[in-house]
């Protein structure tokens, strides 16, 4: 049995859109505010929370390593209770990592998908959505998490059958060029 090898494609709503929202202001409509002094991009992404006891918290991620290409993952994650987004916050890129479900209890590793944001987008997992955890390719980079908090596990991890590369062998001159 071989390795299974996910090449990264460049991040937009529509290629993302059966796992989350990209979270961008280009290419939107905003609101002028403050006296026209800012404008104001409404609603990008809503927040999805359930059970009893639990809110919306924001915090800040740090992650102290890039991670180099490629890369191997071995498992994927889900929150069934909750959204999650990251926000890059020094307009660092950053590699998403997503598959559908096969059915209730794990992801179809055969469908797993690679996006890199360009640095200006953020993302948000709808809740129930299988991906890896946070990818960054800078050192020192610092990501706005806003996401469930509160009672009850939200956090069902799976082990991949096998391993899969990550690669960027079909975006090379996208990756150079964001």
């Amino acid at each position: 049995m071989h390795e299974k090898n996910i090449e990264i494609r460049p991040l937009t709503q529509d290629s993302f859109a059966d796992f989350g929202d990209v979270i961008e202001k280009s290419n939107k409509d905003f609101i002028p505010i403050n006296q026209g002094l800012t404008e104001r991009y409404h609603a990008l992404s809503l927040a999805q929370v359930s059970g009893d006891q639990v809110a919306v918290g924001m915090s800040i991620f740090h992650n102290l390593f890039a991670t180099p290409i490629p890369f191997q993952i071995e498992m994927l994650e889900r929150h069934p209770y909750g959204s999650q987004s990251f926000i890059p916050l020094q307009q660092q890129k950053f590699i998403v990592v997503v598959a559908l479900p096969f059915d209730q209890t794990r992801p179809d590793e055969q469908r797993i998908q690679a996006f890199i944001s360009n640095g200006q987008q953020g993302i948000t997992y709808h809740q129930g959505v299988w991906h890896h955890p946070l990818i960054t390719l800078e050192a020192n980079s610092d990501f706005l998490v806003v996401d469930r908090i509160g009672g009850g596990s939200n956090c069902d991890v799976h082990h991949l059958s096998q391993p899969c590369w990550i690669t960027e062998a079909l975006v090379q001159s996208e990756i150079v060029n964001l």
